[in-house]
């Protein structure tokens, strides 16, 4: 998939995200002025340029949850991350009314 221009956009959101916060893929297509296309999020976690420190972890779907398949090495390393960072999970579930981050 070709690099599209909006991810700098995307990216430059992504790292507003402080440590011990998590966001949903919408939210930050929405906060990024993009409307509400959380596919182009994930898209841009997954072109992040090599040597880019990005804090994709900290993105989520909308249900809490980390979006890859649980079990997966992906996910592991999703879930090691966030809980280093402080975050706690309730099952595969992330409380977003305590950990969930509102950029106002």
């Amino acid at each position: 998939m070709k690099k599209d221009s909006s991810y700098p956009l995307i990216w430059a959101t992504v790292m507003k995200i402080p440590k011990g916060k998590v966001a949903a893929y919408g939210q930050i297509a929405y906060i990024a002025g993009l409307g509400r296309q959380p596919r182009l999020v994930g898209y841009a976690l997954h072109n992040i340029p090599e040597g880019m420190d990005i804090p994709w972890h900290r993105v989520i779907n909308a249900q809490g949850k980390i979006s890859f398949p649980k079990g997966s090495r992906h996910y592991e390393r999703q879930k090691k991350m966030l809980k280093t960072e402080g975050i706690e999970f309730n099952g595969e579930k992330i409380n977003l009314d305590r950990f969930g981050w509102d950029p106002e």
